[in-house]
Formats: structure tokens, sequence, C-alpha cells
């Protein structure tokens, strides 16, 4: 029986490799995703630090894991972004654990507790001392992952109104705040509102509210703050910390391949770094160009407000930890972590203080 041609090794080798690498191909099945934020489009500070993510992660998956960004109102309301995920409308959302204190009490921990921990002394707590696996044990009933996303660095104290001179001129004041502050700030007797990014300057402007506590000067400056309030308040005990959140949907996580969630995590990670070194840099020159342009005064609160506001703040981080064993274990870590880690965070801001040859005059 006459046989066909015959092939060659190379051919055969050829014919071979293409029969194995054409499963591999059709396995390598892009996933698209949308990303929701609590963000107005293109802010400076956390929406570019979301803006950033995503570039990252559609570069590093080699196109497949492909996210499609969408700021606050595309599709959910900012305050809306953990609900959104939990419900699987979307897989992601970029957004801050205080805004979830309604919620889970203990959620503000992961963004940032007055009086509490710097921007490195919270990650240290999230990825070297448990903080994660508190996090995610806090978040899991809500069918969400979480992971840390990102910093904007300490925040300012706020503008306001009209000068303080005490725990008395707080009463009845109507501050917009965010975070662990504002239950600080209402046993006071200030009265804190919640306010989106978006509707922070209009409120400003009209009146409808005293004061404004948002974020640093960048992010300040760009909303427009100074134009409306001419007593720029330090320090900004309320939030010593600027942490940002990634949120995943756990149907949403349990699709990707262990290189993709370590792609995701590492994307997050880069941009802790990177958002933190962006604030220093952007706020430095966001001051100068404030204290410079408007006619601003530059005040520290006066020390009856610091002790007041101190006191609170201890017998806050009490009550949230009798909300359930879960909350009381999260106040325990933190605690411990803020203890063992303050010593040399003080040391390191002294000798850097002590490096420094020119510095802000308060004034």
């Amino acid at each position: 029986m006459p046989s066909g041609p015959k092939l060659s090794r190379r051919a055969a080798l050829g014919i071979g490799a293409s029969a194995f690498a054409a499963p591999a191909v059709a396995r390598a099945q892009t996933l698209r995703w949308r990303m929701v934020t609590s963000w107005p489009k293109g802010r400076t500070g956390p929406s570019i630090s979301a803006q950033r993510i995503v570039k990252r992660v559609n570069a590093m998956s080699g196109g497949r894991l492909q996210i499609n960004l969408f700021a606050a109102g595309e599709i959910v309301p900012p305050f809306a972004v953990l609900d959104a995920v939990s419900n699987s409308t979307v897989e992601m959302g970029h957004t801050a654990a205080m805004y979830w204190q309604g919620k889970m009490p203990a959620a503000g921990f992961f963004t940032s507790v007055p009086f509490g921990l710097g921007p490195i002394e919270h990650q240290a707590w999230i990825d070297l001392r448990g903080g994660q696996a508190l996090w995610e044990e806090l978040y899991k009933p809500h069918s969400v992952r979480a992971i840390l996303a990102g910093n904007t660095g300490p925040s300012m104290g706020g503008w306001f109104r009209r000068k303080l001179d005490g725990v008395e001129d707080l009463k009845g004041m109507r501050l917009r705040v965010q975070g662990l502050g504002a239950e600080i700030y209402a046993k006071l007797g200030a009265v804190p509102m919640t306010l989106s990014a978006g509707d922070l300057l209009p409120a400003l402007e009209k009146g409808s509210i005293d004061a404004a506590e948002f974020l640093a000067p960048a992010t300040d400056l760009e909303t427009g703050l100074p134009k409306y309030a001419p007593f720029y308040y330090a320090p900004g005990f309320n939030k010593p910390n600027g942490a940002s959140e990634l949120l995943i949907s756990l149907a949403a996580w349990d699709l990707l391949s262990p290189d993709l969630r370590s792609i995701v995590i590492e994307a997050c990670r880069a941009e802790h770094t990177l958002g933190l070194a962006d604030a220093y840099q952007t706020n430095a020159a966001a001051l100068t160009e404030i204290l410079g342009r408007y006619p601003v005064s530059l005040e520290a609160f006066p020390r009856s407000i610091m002790d007041a506001t101190h006191r609170a703040s201890t017998e806050l981080l009490e009550e949230i930890a009798a909300t359930s064993p879960l909350a009381g274990r999260i106040v325990e870590s933190y605690r411990s972590a803020l203890q063992e880690l303050r010593g040399w965070s003080g040391l390191a801001a002294d000798m850097a203080r002590a490096n420094t040859r020119t510095s802000v005059v308060v004034r």
C-alpha cells in the first residue's frame, strides 16, 4: 500500500506544539469587570489611586482581567459602593472603610482612628500584625473581600468659618466630617453632617455648614474650600491616616486564578506606596499655594479642644469594642499595634524634625 508523504521531525514537533497550545489559548479567556468608586472623576488623591490600580491590573494581567472604572454616581452613589459589590451589581469598588460604620461599627479602624495609627503603622498592622485577617472576617457577612489600596496620608483638621477659642465653640456647629471623628464631634456638641465630596463645596459656599473636614491641602485646594472658610486648622487628630480600600465580591474573587489574585493584591500594594508619596508631594505644594494665594490663617486647635477630643476618642473606642466580640478583637489588636509601634514612630519623627532646616510656621 503506498504511503503518503513523510513529515519531517521539525513539522511533527510543530503539530504537537500547536495541539498543546490551542487549549491554553482557549483557557486564556478575558474577564471583564467593573469598578465603582466613591470619588468624583479625576479628583486628586483616591480617584487617581483607583485609576492607577486599574491600569496596573489591566497591564500586568496581559489582558486576562480587564477592569472598567466608574466615578461616583455613574453606576451607584458614592456611599452605595459596598452594597453594589456585596450584591454583585459590580465586581469591584474603590472606597473607604469609614463609610460603613453604620453597618459595622469597627469598620473605621481600616481607614483611620482619631489619635491612632499613621499610614506606615497602619500598613504594618494590616499586613504584618493580623489586621488583614480581622478585616476579612468583618466583611465576610457582606460577601466582599477588602484590600488596602492607596493612602492619602494624614488629613488636616478642617476649614472653619470662625476662629475657635475652646470647646464651647463647637456646640451646635454644623460640621461636615467623616469617619469616627463625626462621633467624637457629636460627643462635644457639634452637629456632624454627611456630605459627599461633590456636595461639599456648595454646602460651604451657601453656609449650610459652618465647617468642613475633607482631606489635606491638595484635595482641599482642588475642591475650592479656601474660598469660603478663612481658618485652616491642624493637626488632623480626626484622621491621622488616609487608607483607601479595594472591595471585591467573593463570588468574583473565586473566579480568579492564583496569579491574577496576586496581581490584584500587588497592584493595590504598589498604590499604597505611590499614593502616599504622591500625597506628600502634592500637599506640600498645595499648602504653599493656599497660604500665598488666599487670605487664610493656619491655626492650631486650642489645647482644650485637643484634650476633649482625646478623651472622647478613648471613650468611643471602648463603646465600639463592646458592640461585638469581633469588634473587641479588632480594637484590642489595633491598640496593641499602636502601643508597640508608636515608640519607634515617635523617635523617627523626632529625628526627621531634627534634620529639617525649614518648616511651616503655624500662625
